[in-house]
This record gives C-alpha cells, structure tokens and sequence, in this order.
C-alpha cells in the first residue's frame, strides 16, 4: 500500500510548492490585471496635513508639490475621458490604510501614487519609479520612460518595493519619485507651476498609451494654465 501512497504524497508536495511559487505570498493581496482595460485612475498625493513628507530649503515641503502635481494628473485625465479619485484634494493627513481602502474600493482602476525624493547627498538627482506586483511592472516602466524624456533629466530606474499601497493594491499600483528636493537644481524646479505641469503631463501621457495604445492623447486638451483649479 505505502508504494502507492508515496508518489501521491510527492504530488501533493510538488502542488503545493507550485501554487506557493506563483500565488501572493502571506500577508500579500492577489491583484487583477486591469493595466489595459481600467477606467478609472486612483491619483494619490503622497503626504498632507500633519506629514510634510521631505521638507528642504530648495523644494519646500513634499505634500504641497505633490498635491499640485496629483490635481494637475488628475485633470489632465479626465479631459481625456479617464475618471479619477483623489485619495485627497486639499492638505489634510489621511493614513495609509485610509489611502489602500480608496485604491481598492474601486471596481476597474489602477493607482499612481505621487511623491518626491530625499536625500543627505545634494548631488542625488533624477527620477524613480516603483511596483509591486508583476502587474505593475509595464505601467512603472511606461511612467519611468516618459518622464525621463524631460530635458536634463536623471534615469534612477524602475525598482520593485513593499510600500503598503503598493503591497496591498487589489489592481496595478505604482509610486512615482519626481525628482530630488534636496538636489538644488530639482528642488526649484519642483516649487516651478510649469515644471509641476510637465510632470503630470508626462504621467498622463503614460497612463494614456498603457490603456490605449502608442501616443493616444486628446487633441484640444485644455492647458493647465487656462483652468481656474490652478490658478489659486
């Protein structure tokens, strides 16, 4: 009887390492591939209220800069006929947990949180982008490539990392470092209305060709500058 037993028992061993293999690991969340067919976009200003987030001399505090960015990303999409959710509009704290429940929450999206970057070393400059899960992979790249089209940009890569609203995304999640407010030449630039435009351009640009194809954008697209959201 044991010589039938034991190639059952080595089956079962040889299932269960393979469903270990390609499933969530513990404490992780099994995300659905809605990279190209979402329409809806979580846009998550990093910070607000009480958290700064990084704060120098050159750029200012990090919640303001990404506040700005996310309404200007925000927009710009929707004018593209993409609807979007802010997990803020306005310089309040809202907690991590809070922020993964409104990225999950929706029924079709993806999320694309906003931040800006820190460092002791002055020098440090360029553009990062981070995913999670393999389903993240392709927009986190699309996102990294479009903004280092920016003139004297830096290339700092496409990095996987266990952020919570990245690990806990239900649907494609990415986080994107705008630059370096430490850097002195990208600190200015990040407290610039026109280079905080470009920024979320070059975003929207990329959220737009993951869910419609190469160089999909609306053509008569009001400029941020002509809306009286930015012009507080």
């Amino acid at each position: 009887m044991s010589r039938f037993i034991q190639p059952l028992l080595l089956l079962s061993a040889s299932a269960l390492l393979g469903a270990c293999a390609f499933g969530p690991r513990f404490g992780e969340v099994a995300t659905k591939d809605t990279s190209k067919t979402f329409n809806t976009v979580v846009v998550d200003a990093g910070h607000g209220g009480k958290d700064n987030g990084a704060y120098r001399r050159y750029g200012g505090a990090e919640k303001i800069a990404t506040l700005d960015v996310a309404k200007r990303l925000s927009q710009k999409l929707r004018e593209s006929n993409i609807k979007t959710v802010m997990t803020r509009s306005s310089d309040v704290f809202i907690p991590l947990q809070e922020r993964v429940e409104i990225e999950n929450d929706q029924k079709n999206a993806i999320f694309v949180s906003i931040h800006f970057n820190d460092s002791r070393r002055r020098g440090i400059r360029g553009f990062e982008t981070y995913y999670h899960s393999p389903n993240s992979i392709e927009l986190a790249n699309r996102i990294q490539a479009k903004l280092t089209t920016i003139p004297r940009s830096a290339n700092r890569g496409v990095h996987h990392a266990n952020f919570r609203v990245l690990r806990l995304a239900k649907y494609p999640a990415v986080l994107v470092e705008c630059g370096f407010l430490s850097n002195p030449r990208e600190g200015g630039e990040a407290r610039d209305s026109d280079y905080r435009d470009e920024l979320a351009d070059r975003i929207a640009d990329a959220i737009l060709e993951q869910r419609h194809g190469e160089g999909h954008r609306t053509a008569n697209r009001q400029t941020a500058s002509d809306s009286p959201l930015f012009n507080n």
